[in-house]
């Protein structure tokens, strides 16, 4: 029977995983991208390799969008599209935390279809099909049904000041993870209740998570409420906003 495409990534990730540890507290070569964007190691580069050979080898048809191969135009002409973060949490890799995780996802007409958030030094492997539900090691998934007050919110300490929001800050307590992915997957796990970023988003590292989230009955939208596509020309959304329904319209109908 042939491999369907999240198979594809489920194993893609897996070898990832393996290629990345061999790195992993063995003092990498690391390189600061251009324009402050943050550094790069030569594990990242050598997940991107394998990810990209691999990958489009199995399908030829579909275009690449990854945060480490210089960006193409070729790829908005593509139906299908692969959105990969080859490790997303670098800082956290190169300061030994174990929290970095492998993203890969597919997109079709702007939609994910199949998505892998893998955490190879937790053994955590989330995975997501279309219409078919959120699993972590199989198990399946469901998001939170809490309410706003005392709700947990992962997300960077600048987004709860007080210019964000109107009135009062929510009362919610606030945690953070440096893998955006992994706090995308913790929200589907029901781990944490909401995530939240106001700055724009690349889509590589919040492809895989909207998908997860969604088959685990959650709503994810950018800061403005509206959902998120993919494969677009500038690849990023407007922030994004994670949670179970109720509490998704109670923290942006708080946003200002």
């Amino acid at each position: 029977m042939p491999e369907t495409d999240l198979d594809l990534l489920i194993s893609a990730a897996k070898e990832a995983g393996k290629i990345a540890s061999g790195y992993f507290k063995d003092d990498p070569q690391i390189w600061e991208k251009e324009g402050g964007a943050g550094p790069v190691t030569e594990a990242d580069l050598a997940v991107d390799r394998m990810l990209r050979t691999e990958l489009m080898a199995s399908r030829p048809g579909y275009a690449w969008l990854s945060e480490e191969t210089e960006d193409s135009p070729e790829r908005l002409d593509a139906e299908t599209v692969f959105i990969v973060d080859p490790i997303d949490g670098t800082r956290a890799f190169i300061e030994g935390s174990r929290t970095w995780s492998h993203s890969l996802a597919i997109a079709r007409d702007g939609i994910v279809t199949a998505a892998v958030v893998y955490l190879p030094m937790r053994d955590k492997l989330y995975a997501a099909d279309l219409g078919q539900g959120a699993t972590l090691n199989g198990v399946s998934l469901q998001v939170s049904d809490t309410t706003l007050n005392g709700a947990t919110l992962l997300a960077n300490k600048w987004n709860m000041n007080a210019e964000y929001w109107r009135g009062d800050v929510p009362p919610v307590e606030r945690h953070f993870r440096s893998s955006i992915a992994y706090r995308m997957a913790l929200i589907a796990e029901g781990k944490f209740d909401a995530m939240l970023t106001l700055r724009d988003s690349w889509e590589w590292d919040i492809a895989a998570g909207d998908l997860l989230i969604r088959e685990a009955m959650g709503r994810v939208t950018d800061r403005h409420s509206a959902p998120l596509l993919f494969n677009n020309r500038h690849p990023q959304t407007k922030g994004v906003l994670a949670a179970g329904a109720q509490l998704h319209t109670a923290l942006a109908d708080s946003l200002a």
